[in-house]
């Protein structure tokens, strides 16, 4: 297994260095090129010609700093994220996370695998809802997540990379069909993934995308109403369940009453019920389908979720 990080940080001092009008292009061949095969998966243009129309730098601009605005400015932000040990501590979680698969019997198709950690907009709504960090790990054999620096964000990155490291592996094994996923589909990663995550580094960095909601939120608003949406597909559709209606919002979609990131939220401990119901691993449950996880895990609807102390 061969593991590769891009050291953004490295990238970031040649886009400073370089004259203004040289900055996009430069930032689009060192930082965004490595990832071609996913941006061609995504079917998301790598450079287009039209006006204002949407590529890979579109794509970054909406939660990383774009490439004008990496110059000086940011000198803070940037030498926080370019000790060796920040990169080393981010490189183990990467190893760790997928040699345990192997180590537990799941047989890995992909072999070389590349990761990085870019640099978030602090003025990004989106980011700023997850408390500036957040990840992208759905196409096997990459990984980028996405921090604003501090003292909240850097010890989290190694849980971040965890959990995208489980969708990863995941999507070797479960086909993804980006028109025809289902919401109970989703809802079933995210829990897998933050469950795995925490397996590894503790409760004590779940992600804000559980924490932030309560469980009288999900018992009482959230759970009733997925419990009858589970098989919508549709982006559109599925974001104001998933990520809750101030995202959708900022997507255009309608949306639905919902909060933050309830269908993670939902998921994390839909997946603590199904392990403990069936007494698998995490490592079986990360490749078992979808309907069969919800399948066993029926009576989680109509119980009370309850966290033990």
């Amino acid at each position: 297994m061969k593991i590769k990080a891009l050291r953004s940080d490295k990238v970031y001092r040649r886009v400073i260095q370089a004259p203004q009008e040289e900055k996009i292009e430069l930032f689009r061949q060192e930082m965004l090129a490595p990832f071609m095969k996913k941006w061609e998966i995504h079917h998301i243009p790598f450079k287009t010609e039209e006006p204002n129309g949407f590529d890979v730098i579109t794509l970054n601009n909406m939660m990383n700093i774009s490439p004008t605005q990496i110059t000086n400015k940011i000198s803070k932000e940037l030498d926080l994220i370019s000790s060796d040990s920040f990169w080393n501590e981010c490189e183990e979680s990467v190893k760790k996370s997928l040699y345990l698969f192997a180590e537990h019997g799941v047989n890995l198709t992909v072999s070389d695998y590349l990761f990085t950690i870019q640099l978030g907009n602090p003025n990004s709504t989106p980011l700023m809802l997850s408390e500036g960090y957040s990840g992208d790990g759905g196409i096997p054999g990459y990984i980028i997540c996405t921090l604003v620096p501090n003292e909240y964000t850097m010890p989290r990155m190694k849980a971040a990379l965890a959990h995208e490291c489980n969708h990863n592996v995941r999507y070797q094994f479960i086909q993804w069909d980006h028109f025809a996923v289902t919401l109970g589909e989703l809802i079933v990663s995210e829990g897998l993934a933050e469950n795995f995550a925490t397996s590894i580094f503790g409760e004590e960095l779940l992600g804000p995308w559980v924490s932030k909601t309560s469980i009288e939120t999900l018992n009482n608003h959230i759970k009733p109403v997925l419990k009858e949406k589970l098989q919508l597909e549709g982006f559109d559709k599925i974001t104001p369940y998933l990520y809750g209606d101030e995202i959708a919002k900022l997507q255009n979609f309608t949306p639905a009453n919902m909060p933050y990131s309830a269908g993670y939220a939902c998921g994390y401990y839909l997946i603590k019920y199904y392990l403990e119901k069936t007494g698998k691993d995490i490592f079986e449950a990360t490749i078992t389908p979808a309907n069969l996880i919800l399948e066993e895990s029926k009576g989680f609807w109509d119980e009370e979720t309850i966290i033990s102390s």
